[in-house]
């Protein structure tokens, strides 16, 4: 993970106060660098190959709850506060959740400064500490995005909605937000940032810092001369930064890996990240403009590289579980819930284990393929209990063995035996076979129960309701 280099008077007050901060220092830069453009944001711009466009830089600290996310923004506060003036009073809004009150907003702002001595001022720093609770009711306004995606190129905003026709030239607005990762990876779609509606926000994991031993500590004092210095320079008249000779290159460098980086993602990720080249010379020209420059150098360049850097890289984390498919759960078939009742209960099941738990009938589970329905009593007077089975489960099957030469060594034994599987032969055979036990001689006493198998088999009948013996053999039939 890159470390980004804090650059400038903003980067050295942060350095000052970091020691006394239970927040991540990065967290404290990134806000002041949004104070920062859009304090500048009425008056200065950027321009790559001729296009002047805003140097408004939109930020988003992730981090989870109790993280420092508040703990930096005020720290950031402290930093910026007296050098920007009134500004953070008078500018600083936040509960933004529709396009119409984006633009009505700015335009109530535009009408009361249009008479001032400074002239119009549209100039706004929306923050949003609790940016989940606005995410989930913006959408049900499908103009919020496009009107967020104008504001950030500094388009002219229109609000026809009201009887009178509002127009916004130049806004100069700037979104801060907070929100935990999950929030983000649920909130912040990826048709969304597909669109550009979200992909202009620069996205920053926070890490954790431990704790100081004193709380009571305050935050030392910061000299903002040369940052108020700064600002009397932005703010005096319109200024438009540029690219110096020696930064050339390294732009060229940054334009190439945005592309290749792009490219190598998948989607999901790499739509969060297609503006790198475009934020990184917006945050090149926040940081010449703190240091009373029109000219981006080469080493302002690389400052902004890497802090952009950092944000593609949290990006990715943040989205890294965007890739993978959302497997959606089919629901089981009647079949597949009998068959698993079933076996659960070892192979044989009655009506009441089977039946309220399938939400079927009996007939329904009758006709299902592969299940075998027999119907049991509990001795004479006993109540009748329909048993459900798998085709080749079923006793009946081991009971239904053709006879062989043996069958008198295996006469025992055959009624406990494991159930087989049934062979077509033997299922197409299944009306001519009779039951050996029909012709068994009746036992003098009734036989201790052999141990209880792991497959539950079909009670034995007992012996008072075995048929007699025939006199005939019935075999002679089959010859």
């Amino acid at each position: 993970m890159s470390t980004p280099v804090m650059y400038g008077p903003i980067g050295r007050a942060v350095r000052r106060i970091a020691p006394f901060l239970e927040a991540d220092p990065l967290g404290v830069y990134v806000a002041a660098l949004s104070f920062w453009s859009a304090a500048i944001g009425g008056t200065v711009k950027v321009s790559s190959r001729g296009n002047a466009r805003p140097v408004l830089l939109w930020s988003a600290l992730v981090a989870g709850t109790g993280r420092g996310k508040g703990t930096a923004l005020r720290a950031a506060h402290h930093v910026v506060d007296k050098a920007l003036g009134r500004f953070l009073t008078t500018n600083t809004t936040s509960g933004i959740t529709s396009g119409a009150s984006l633009v009505q907003h700015l335009w109530d702002q535009q009408e009361a400064t249009s008479e001032t001595e400074h002239g119009r001022d549209v100039r706004t720093f929306v923050c949003e500490e609790e940016w989940t609770e606005i995410l989930k009711r913006v959408k049900r306004d499908p103009s919020f995005t496009t009107k967020l995606r104008t504001a950030w190129d500094g388009a002219t905003l229109r609000n026809t909605t009201k009887d009178e026709a509002q127009e916004v030239r130049d806004p100069a607005m700037v979104l801060h937000a907070h929100i935990t990762p999950s929030d983000w990876a649920k909130y912040v779609g990826e048709s969304e940032a597909a669109g550009g509606s979200y992909n202009r926000i620069l996205p920053f994991l926070l890490g954790s810092v431990p704790m100081l031993d004193d709380d009571r500590v305050t935050l030392p004092k910061v000299d903002g001369r040369e940052l108020s210095d700064a600002y009397g320079w932005a703010t005096a008249r319109p200024r438009v930064i540029t690219l110096g000779e020696d930064a050339r290159p390294l732009w060229w460098i940054v334009r190439r890996y945005a592309r290749i980086l792009g490219e190598a993602l998948p989607e999901a990720q790499a739509v969060f990240i297609e503006r790198t080249a475009e934020q990184t010379l917006r945050v090149a020209a926040c940081l010449a403009a703190s240091e009373c420059s029109e000219t981006i150098t080469a080493e302002m360049l690389s400052a902004a590289f890497t802090l952009v850097r950092r944000s593609v890289q949290d990006a990715v984390r943040i989205t890294k579980g965007a890739t993978s498919p959302k497997v959606k759960r089919q629901p089981l078939s009647l079949a597949d819930k009998v068959r698993a009742r079933i076996e659960m209960h070892g192979g044989r099941a009655t009506s009441s284990q089977v039946l309220p738990f399938v939400g079927a009938t009996a007939a329904d589970v009758k006709a299902l393929p592969g299940i075998v329905v027999t119907v049991e009593r509990s001795g004479r007077t006993g109540r009748p209990a329909t048993v459900f089975s798998l085709r080749g489960d079923s006793s009946d099957d081991s009971a239904a063995q053709p006879a062989s030469t043996d069958s008198n060594r295996n006469r025992d034994t055959s009624r406990h035996a494991e159930p087989q599987p049934a062979s077509a032969e033997r299922e197409q055979n299944r009306a001519t076979v009779v039951r050996l036990d029909a012709y068994r001689p009746e036992p003098t006493q009734v036989p201790e129960p052999a141990p209880e198998p792991k497959r539950l088999v079909r009670t034995p009948v007992s012996v008072t309701e075995r048929p007699k013996p025939l006199e005939e053999n019935p075999f002679r039939a089959l010859l």
